[in-house]
């Protein structure tokens, strides 16, 4: 973190940084290290005895509104928390107490973000939870787009290859922001436009002034296909 950091700043010295990452990461070396070095962090916190008592009433009233309405619930509570031993300071701790599926399902994060900057639901939700969905995004290239295919004998070619995944992901998006928006495919994964609208069978016609695509019609997604295409066009500037 030391040298990506310095390497942004480097190029941005005034830019704020928030960093964020799973509970493997918070630990008191790295902690102390962003509240030294001007960045931010979010970290999930590992649960434990400790932690779920502080949150024994919010769970409570969890329950019981799940239990009177037969749907999720949950609560959050904005305390304060040190470690027995590791930890050198007390530090913000938010905690999420979800009664969900006929069971409890605490969960933690911790912070230097202060009150004033994210409340304990914004905090959680909103910033939080939105890594989860990067690296869903990361694992849509992967998985979808074969990104993870670095087999080659040298490493320009393997980086050559992820280049490659990279840029069809960024056109994927722009398809999908662009042309897909409210459509049944406006949230889809890259596999799945993949499967319905590019891994499909039609009759390709060239002539000196169009591209004709002609699409069996028993195909399931022509619709999305050719709203899909216009949308691009205009994009672009170009007659539909």
């Amino acid at each position: 973190m030391a040298r990506i950091v310095a390497a942004i700043r480097a190029r941005w010295p005034h830019v704020r940084i928030l960093l964020r990452a799973d509970s493997g990461f918070a630990r008191e070396a790295l902690m102390a290290w962003c509240e030294t070095n001007r960045v931010d962090y979010l970290f999930g916190l590992a649960r434990n005895a400790r932690l779920v008592e502080e949150i024994y009433v919010e769970l409570a009233q969890a329950e019981e509104e799940a239990v009177r309405t037969g749907r999720p619930a949950r609560r959050f509570k904005d305390f304060r928390y040190a470690t027995l031993e590791t930890w050198s300071r007390r530090r913000r701790v938010v905690g999420k107490a979800e009664w969900t599926g006929g069971q409890a399902n605490p969960r933690f994060v911790v912070t230097s973000l202060t009150k004033a900057q994210a409340g304990a639901r914004s905090l959680y939700e909103d910033i939080y939870c939105a890594r989860g969905d990067m690296e869903n995004r990361i694992k849509e290239c992967q998985g979808d787009l074969f990104a993870d295919r670095t087999s080659s004998a040298t490493m320009r070619t393997n980086q050559l290859r992820l280049w490659f995944a990279s840029m069809a992901y960024a056109l994927l998006c722009a398809l999908r922001r662009i042309g897909l928006a409210h459509t049944q495919f406006a949230e889809a994964t890259c596999g799945t436009i993949r499967l319905k609208l590019f891994k499909i069978g039609a009759l390709v016609t060239i002539s000196a002034r169009r591209i004709k695509i002609a699409m069996a019609s028993g195909c399931p997604s022509t619709q999305e296909w050719r709203l899909a295409a216009t949308r691009l066009n205009r994009a672009r500037g170009s007659p539909a």
